[in-house]
């Protein structure tokens, strides 16, 4: 995968796996990033040398602008449709199965598919100009399939705040006060000692034991495989909407 169509790269230090994604376009995810980003966490999960997971995205600015513009105006049929969205309930899956705690850096704004991998995070932590917004419903699609995820961290009444308000974006703070961030902090600086800081803690502790937790952790969601599928089925019907593909047109000509 060239960087032009983004990358999905592992590293492994003192115990800790450090996944990060990028994409040339604020971080999005186009398919083949998503599963990618699944397939890694999956390996990482099952690679002994690692005790503890941190995922982050490249650069300073966006931590994930969500859905790739390019391939959801290119979808023409339902099969390809509920395939692209898939890749979100993968990464999802891979998140909530894998064995290891996954800690979640979130550096910047993020959207979408960003604030479902914020969610699906055991820990989260992200620096205070990481805003949020789920702007699905302004495409005229919803956000389905990283609805479950984003639900069972906020909870339903804030889950609807930011399904509904699908335009203005959500401060930090916010997100802090409502359970999606574990903490914030001023700078780049502080956010990155407080996730090595952590990390490391983690990496001294029982793997056995971290393993027991996360699955009491996502005790109640054994049911995704099919639940996700069943929410990308409705992405994939609801994207091939002209209602959505004049937006992303009318989104893209800007």
């Amino acid at each position: 995968m060239s960087e032009q169509n983004g990358a999905v790269n592992l590293t492994i230090e003192n115990n800790i796996g450090t996944i990060e994604f990028f994409h040339p376009k604020g971080n999005s995810l186009p398919g083949a990033i998503l599963r990618k980003l699944a397939q890694t966490i999956t390996e990482a999960g099952e690679n002994d040398e690692i005790r503890v997971l941190i995922i982050k995205s490249r650069g300073d600015g966006a931590f994930c602008a969500g859905a790739s513009f390019d391939e959801l105006i290119a979808i023409e049929d339902y099969e390809t449709g509920k395939q692209f969205f898939m890749g979100f309930a993968l990464v999802l899956n891979a998140m909530r199965t894998c064995p290891k705690l996954i800690i979640v850096r979130v550096h910047g704004k993020t959207v979408g598919g960003g604030v479902g991998i914020a969610s699906a995070g055991d820990y989260t932590i992200a620096e205070e100009k990481a805003d949020v917004k789920l702007s699905e419903l302004a495409l005229g699609i919803g956000p389905f399939v990283v609805g479950p995820a984003v639900e069972r961290k906020v909870g339903k009444s804030a889950f609807s705040a930011l399904s509904i308000d699908a335009t203005n974006w959500h401060s930090a703070e916010w997100a802090l006060n409502n359970g999606l961030f574990n903490k914030t902090y001023g700078s780049t600086y502080d956010l990155d000692q407080a996730i090595r800081e952590l990390a490391v803690q983690l990496a001294k502790s029982s793997p056995e034991a971290m393993r027991d937790l996360k699955a009491i952790l996502w005790k109640g969601t054994e049911n995704w495989d099919l639940l996700l599928e069943q929410r990308a089925e409705i992405s994939g019907r609801l994207v091939l909407s002209d209602f959505t593909k004049n937006f992303i047109r009318k989104f893209k000509e800007k």
